[in-house]
């Protein structure tokens, strides 16, 4: 009877000891591995059995409980680690045939595979214990029951938990950092068997992480087949994980490199919230994914950018006083760039063994320490963020970049627009044809890039100038902006110029792309279109004095010596002497707006951006400080506010109506014009009030 119980603390029935679900069934054939596991202990003694009594009966039923439990683990075991497929040859075709199908439809889970090396430890433990107890009855002449019940007695708090443990994880299909939550959940139980037991399948569960930590923030790869890490490329939601990747892929392989890598770092990777464990705070995460997004960048780098690398080495074995000079001119080069380090990798191998080791410092830990988790976490993401500053700052150029949108943007090189509005001034007085519009406007823009920018200006050749309101959508954040009008009765509809679409275009190479997204540029834009604006009105108006005055002297010379007309020159300039104070009024808003803008906003944020630049070598602060670089361009801008905006926009247009409408005041028609706008002005008190500001 002993060895009958043994047996069946090891997982195997007879005539004595049976499983309920095999005898009801009368087939007596083992179940397979892959059969599922029963929610209720299934070994009994046999019903036929009367030489024991009820008290022994129970203890024995007990104590072979216990055999259940190892059996359900043991199979739980066999098929998440995939070692299923081994059979003993007596298993028919149908059978095996069958097996195979349900196996290809089980996810596979190397958080799971993990889980139950962890149980095959413990349940090896269980198999020696069993042993033990069975070499001690042999010696002794009279063995009992009480020391096979005393030898296992710690146990008994230890496969049940395990066996509801499992239980729970094949019901609720858990994986990856589910499965670890559920483990980190039952660890604080109380129990200091139970507890060590746990901690060991955590062990073996962050060993997998580790592992994934390492492919991701080291080499820059997500090894995640199975969709357990909690980074996760990014993929269609109204479709099933393994259907997804082969789409994904198909549409990265129809991407040039340099797409696929802008992809990659802009929507290509994300956290999955469901995946990440609860012991990793999001900030951990989100560091995380950045250092892996980093070191896949800096790992594969353009080609055309590895191709600009070998020129400089070229250049170097040529002689290095060249690329000293260049470094010199530099301001953000902590130390002078000399061949050596231009030849580097973009990510040397000394900094990547530094990254690993500190995984595998946590990797050999027994325990999950969460302080040291994002101390190595934040470490690493400092490594990855410095040498991403290295190669975008230093080796792209960065600044030159940012000085040449300044230049071209935010109308910091004056002297260019000046001629270009005034080589444009009197095609931009006709309305725009739609099919010729924008090559109408890129002569004078040549016209006046000859006339100003010189050859030394190697960023020129990015910039180009569009119509984007002709043939090309233009967004709302780029209309509503200045798209106003206002009438005589004071109502506002959206049409505004059609030059006012006028939009510049900045062609950047890799890495640029990384700093300079689609929503940068487009910010950009949009501050270039206001200020273009705002200066071609100021230069109407301008011009519209200047017309006037040389109306005005050549009227005094012409009636000089006719003293009879000499008298109908006076009322005609008492006439439009109100017309000249609002003409007044109107150029010190616009030039003192522009001074503004110009001075106290580009000027002012552009030297704390520079600032920022010099003092940080970390791509992430860099981004954020450029970000709020924008936001305060566009907010004391006033461009974020849309009354205040509406309003500026609505002078603007009846400015350059006025400016229009002098050259031919000759006509009663267009004094009359001038005198409905001199009187829509709203409130001129109202805009004398911005000469406090």
């Amino acid at each position: 009877m002993l060895h009958e119980i043994l047996l069946a603390l090891v997982g195997c029935t007879g005539d004595l000891i049976i499983d309920e679900r095999e005898h009801h069934k009368s087939l007596g054939i083992p179940l397979y591995p892959d059969a599922p596991i029963s929610d209720q202990c299934c070994f009994k003694l046999a019903s036929d059995i009367s030489f024991i009594d009820r008290s022994e009966r129970d203890l024995i039923e007990r104590l072979i409980a216990l055999g259940f439990y190892y059996r359900e683990l043991d199979r739980f075991t066999t098929k998440s680690r995939n070692l299923s497929w081994i059979r003993s040859g007596d298993v028919s075709p149908s059978n095996r045939a069958s097996e195979l199908s349900n196996r290809k439809t089980e996810k596979p889970s190397i958080y799971r595979r993990a889980f139950a090396n962890g149980l095959v430890e413990v349940l090896s433990v269980y198999r020696s214990v069993v042993l033990q107890i069975e070499q001690k009855l042999l010696s002794e002449t009279m063995p009992i029951l009480a020391t096979v019940i005393q030898g296992l007695n710690k146990f008994f708090v230890v496969l049940p938990p395990l066996y509801e443990l499992v239980l729970e994880i094949e019901r609720d299909d858990l994986r990856g950092g589910k499965l670890l939550n559920l483990l980190h959940k039952r660890f604080h139980c109380g129990v200091p068997e139970l507890q060590a037991c746990i901690q060991r399948l955590l062990w073996h569960g962050h060993q997998v992480l580790y592992n994934q930590l390492a492919s991701w923030m080291v080499y820059g790869t997500l090894q995640d087949h199975h969709g357990e890490f909690f980074i996760r490329r990014q993929e269609d939601q109204n479709m099933e994980y393994g259907s997804s990747i082969p789409d994904t892929s198909e549409k990265l392989a129809r991407l040039s490199a340099d797409d696929t890598s802008l992809m990659d770092w802009h929507l290509g990777f994300h956290i999955f919230l469901d995946m990440l464990p609860e012991n990793i705070h999001m900030h951990a995460a989100e560091s995380i994914l950045f250092a892996g997004k980093a070191i896949k960048i800096l790992r594969n780098p353009s080609p055309g950018f590895k191709f600009q690398d070998a020129l400089c080495k070229q250049q170097t074995g040529k002689g290095s006083q060249n690329v000293h000079e260049s470094a010199a001119h530099h301001r953000f080069h902590k130390k002078p760039i000399s061949g050596r380090i231009i030849g580097e990798e973009l990510l040397p191998q000394s900094e990547a063994d530094k990254i690993e080791i500190m995984l595998q410092d946590l990797k050999e830990s027994l325990d999950f320490h969460k302080r040291s988790f994002e101390c190595s976490v934040d470490s690493i993401r400092a490594i990855a963020a410095s040498h991403l500053w290295q190669l975008v700052v230093v080796r792209a150029d960065l600044n030159g970049h940012l000085k040449a949108l300044k230049d071209y943007f935010l109308l910091a090189k004056g002297d260019f627009f000046q001629c270009f509005l005034e080589e444009s001034q009197q095609l931009m007085r006709l309305p725009p044809h739609q099919s010729t519009a924008e090559i109408d406007i890129i002569v004078p823009f040549q016209m006046a890039a000859i006339k100003t920018i010189s050859q030394e200006d190697k960023y020129f050749s990015r910039v180009s100038l569009r119509m984007p309101s002709f043939g090309i959508t233009v967004k709302s954040s780029q209309v509503d902006l200045s798209k106003t009008k206002t009438n005589a009765g004071g109502s506002s509809e959206t049409s505004l110029d059609g030059w006012d679409g006028i939009a510049l275009e900045y062609s950047v190479d890799w890495p640029l792309q990384l700093f300079f997204t689609k929503e940068v540029l487009s910010k950009y834009r949009t501050i270039f279109q206001y200020l273009l604006r705002l200066k071609r009105t100021q230069l109407e108006l301008e011009k519209s004095w200047a017309s006037v005055m040389h109306q005005d002297h050549a009227d005094f010379a012409r009636h000089h010596n006719d003293r009879m007309n000499h008298s109908t020159s006076q009322p005609r300039r008492q006439h439009f002497r109100p017309m000249w104070h609002v003409r007044e009024h109107m150029a010190f808003l616009i030039r003192n707006l522009q001074f503004y803008i110009q001075v106290d906003v580009v000027e002012s944020q552009w030297d704390f951006l520079q600032s920022h630049i010099q003092n940080s070598n970390d791509f992430t602060e860099l981004v954020t400080f450029h970000q709020e670089y924008l936001s305060a361009l566009i907010s004391q801008s006033f461009l974020d506010i849309g009354s205040v905006s509406r309003i500026l926009g609505s002078i603007m247009t009846l400015c350059l109506q006025f400016c229009w409408t002098i050259e031919n005041q000759e006509s009663s028609q267009n004094t009359c014009e001038l005198e409905r706008i001199t009187e829509t002005i709203p409130s001129i008190g109202q805009i004398s009030l911005w000469k406090t500001m």
